[in-house]
């Protein structure tokens, strides 16, 4: 390959997601064969809308991925998209704390014990995703943690 391309990089967008070509190093391949080889084609054969940039615009941040777009040729978070990210990462993070939860109720019950402060964790548990809905950037985002009360 082209000492000159190595830095290069291939946006496009493939099943609503922003995605990146990285031609290997070694590849004795031409820039443009490598193109027509790995870039997704639309239905009538021609290669999806894409973009040649450096590597250094591709984010380093990969913590929204899934919400990357590709927008006028770069690569973008969607923030509604990260929200959605966040919510799942949040209910992964709060099911074992909710299992740990309905034990503690179920022998609180059995005991006659009173079960008014589990129920208010489980509550906070449950309602732990909304706080995404008031993140307003990415950060705030990232910091969010379902933790213990």
């Amino acid at each position: 390959m082209e000492i000159e391309n190595i830095n290069k990089r291939v946006l496009y967008e493939e099943n609503g997601v922003a995605a990146y070509l990285t031609p290997a190093p070694n590849s004795k391949m031409s820039f443009a064969e490598i193109l027509q080889k790995d870039v997704p084609k639309d239905a009538q054969g021609n290669l999806v809308p894409h973009t040649i940039v450096e590597k250094s615009v591709i984010p380093t941040d990969r913590e929204f991925r899934e919400g990357w777009e590709y927008k006028g040729g770069a690569i973008v978070t969607s923030f509604i998209k990260a929200k959605d990210i966040t919510k799942d990462r949040l209910r992964v993070e709060r099911t074992p704390l909710l299992a740990e939860q309905d034990i503690l109720f179920m022998k609180a019950q059995e005991a006659g014990a009173s079960t008014t402060a589990i129920v208010a964790e489980k509550n906070r548990l449950r309602d732990i995703t909304t706080l995404a809905d008031g993140a307003t950037t990415t950060d705030e985002l990232k910091a969010l943690k379902v933790g213990v009360a």
